[in-house]
């Protein structure tokens, strides 16, 4: 297998790596490429994948008169090439890289790159037009749910964020900015420290992603700001029929033409407040979005470890009271030890050769020659203020947690520099990452595949979802990585379900797992608050109460907003009328 090419950097390309981090990106790459088996594309079993409804005639007219309507010279590029899975750094916006099903199942005909909202509103009237679908990405990163593929096979992307990725501002006094699609969490940090003010951004678990397109997902991240919608603030929107709109207080013009001084200082405007109705949806594109930054400040992190896997009811039971109280400084999570496994970079095979899912006394013999030693779960989290109120609250957390028999406290100076608390030090302090991508050393050419419900943080609850999805891993033959990720009165339960791209009887396992998780989970009382795009309308389905009166409100708003439905139809399970 040939060294892979060099990993591209932030100061070539929006989507790279940042200096500080490139030699790190680059092993990972090599240490991943070192178990690809496929090849880097195979031949294309299909030509280009035409939208619904359109002629080869048409679309030929259709892409002459884009192309003639914006700027750049190469700004549609027709989706005819060999697919590219590529990696984290590299990844593809024509087709899902971690493709659960076949490759070539969810393509595009064409991508777009508009380099201005008026070229997002001249895409979106052209779409109109000739009744072609387009399907906008911010940067098509959300691998694990179905990164940069379209619903509608044959749609257009619109890839905003190769020419619109600025940071447009910050602001050091009310500590907040305001960015474009392709600004990803790497790019907003270096930039905050350019700026010399002492802010921090909110980071998920890799920094690749867009800081807009992450919050539009609903996603989080570790810091006390780590509810990425919760503290946006303002929002710029090109509606389906190419008009303009802006929420909170950027509906107020500011003098002289300016923008409104206040519009990153308040969510709201007068009237409704209609923000959450761009999150997760198909009602329009979001061109700039406004966030608050958290002020610099101490901290602590630490992890606390657990021997026992039936210590888990326990483990959820002590971490309620201090989440609910606010004891606990950030969002925490809580994994299961066979990540400290997964995160070492070191593949499946190093630990254990059989089938079916990695036996628990094989997890637990590989963990005790680790630093941590015989454990079954890990919670990390992390202290913030000043250090005499962090030791308050260290000592209520150690007291509380000391309650179940042989926990374990660390702080990150107990442990070696390589294990992965050093990580989330990183992390919980607002500090891009990319050490998350071990996992994807487990398996050969490994992709991976989120299931995501919510449960609320009590013993009971999480205890039950937690013994459905371990039944139902091991029915299956997936190994489990289950990360919770604790917001206080609930709990997102990540599952990662880690699947060979090559292996299309594996895959298709992962996808009957995959739909038989959603609807037992949903006989429960637990749905998904996110999924990969294939199980859209399955999860959609399941939040049915009133016969299906939350969906009928969605598609009502989509036809009244997209008549023609063109604007990423299906995306989350919501079609126009004529193609539900």
């Amino acid at each position: 297998m040939c060294k892979p090419t060099p990993v591209p950097s932030l100061n070539a390309s929006h989507s790279g790596i940042p200096t500080r981090l490139e030699k790190e990106a680059q092993a990972t790459k090599e240490k991943t490429y070192s178990l690809k088996t496929l090849p880097d594309s195979v031949p294309r079993k299909h030509p280009v994948k035409l939208p619904p409804n359109t002629s080869q005639e048409n679309f030929d007219l259709a892409i002459t008169e884009l192309r003639k309507s914006l700027v750049n010279n190469d700004a549609v590029e027709i989706n005819d090439k060999p697919l590219v899975d590529g990696w984290y750094m590299e990844h593809p916006n024509t087709h899902d890289a971690f493709h659960i099903a076949d490759q070539e199942k969810l393509v595009c005909s064409a991508v777009a790159y508009p380099s201005s909202v008026e070229e997002v509103q001249e895409i979106v009237r052209w779409a109109n037009r000739y009744l072609i679908p387009i399907y906008p990405i911010s940067m098509g990163r959300n691998l694990g749910y179905g990164g940069a593929a379209p619903r509608v096979p044959g749609s257009v992307v619109v890839d905003l964020g190769r020419e619109m990725n600025k940071v447009l501002r910050i602001n050091g006094e009310n500590a907040s900015c305001m960015v474009e699609p392709g600004v990803s969490y790497f790019k907003l940090y270096e930039e905050v420290q350019k700026s010399g003010f002492p802010l921090w951004i909110d980071v998920p678990d890799v920094g690749g992603g867009s800081v807009l397109g992450n919050a539009l997902d609903r996603g989080v991240g570790y810091t006390p700001y780590g509810d990425h919608f919760a503290n946006h603030c303002g929002m710029e929107i090109v509606l389906p029929d190419g008009s303009l709109l802006r929420t909170g207080m950027g509906s107020l013009p500011g003098p002289n033409g300016d923008d409104n001084p206040t519009w990153e200082s308040f969510q709201h405007s007068f009237g409704p407040s209609i923000d959450g109705l761009f999150t997760q949806s198909n009602f329009g594109i979001v061109t700039k979005m406004g966030f608050w930054l958290m002020p610099a400040t101490e901290h602590q992190s630490y992890m606390i470890t657990f021997p026992e896997e039936e210590q888990f009811g326990q483990i959820v039971d002590a971490i309620r009271p201090l989440a609910l109280k606010r004891v606990l400084g950030n969002i925490p999570q809580l994994r299961h030890a066979i990540q400290e496994l997964a995160v070492t970079g070191r593949p499946r095979t190093d630990w254990y050769s059989g089938s079916g899912p990695l036996p628990r006394d094989v997890v637990r013999d590989s963990i005790s020659k680790l630093p941590v030693g015989n454990i079954s779960w890990i919670f990390y989290g992390t202290q913030y203020g000043d250090a005499t109120s962090i030791t308050s609250q260290l000592s209520l957390i150690k007291k509380e947690f000391a309650k179940i028999a042989g926990s374990k406290f660390y702080l990150p100076s107990d442990l070696p520099p390589d294990h992965y608390i050093h990580s989330r030090v990183e992390v919980c302090s607002g500090i891009p990452s990319i050490r998350e991508l071990s996992w994807l050393n487990w398996k050969p050419n490994a992709a991976h595949l989120f299931f995501s419900p919510i449960t609320p943080t009590n013993s009971s609850d999480a205890t039950k979802i937690h013994h459905l999805i371990t039944t139902l891993h091991e029915k299956w033959g997936f190994d489990l990585f289950p990360t919770l990720c604790i917001a206080g009165r609930e709990i997102h339960y990540i599952t990662n379900i880690v699947y060979d791209r090559s292996d299309a009887e594996e895959k298709a396992r992962a996808r009957k797992m995959m739909k038989e998780m959603i609807d037992a989970a949903a006989q429960e009382g637990f749905g998904e608050y996110r999924t990969h795009l294939l199980f859209a309308d399955q999860v959609a389905g399941t939040y049915d109460w009133g016969g299906g009166a939350l969906m009928r409100f969605h598609e009502v708003i989509k036809d009244v907003l997209d008549p023609n439905g063109i604007l990423a139809p299906g995306r989350n399970g919501i079609w126009p009328r004529g193609l539900s």
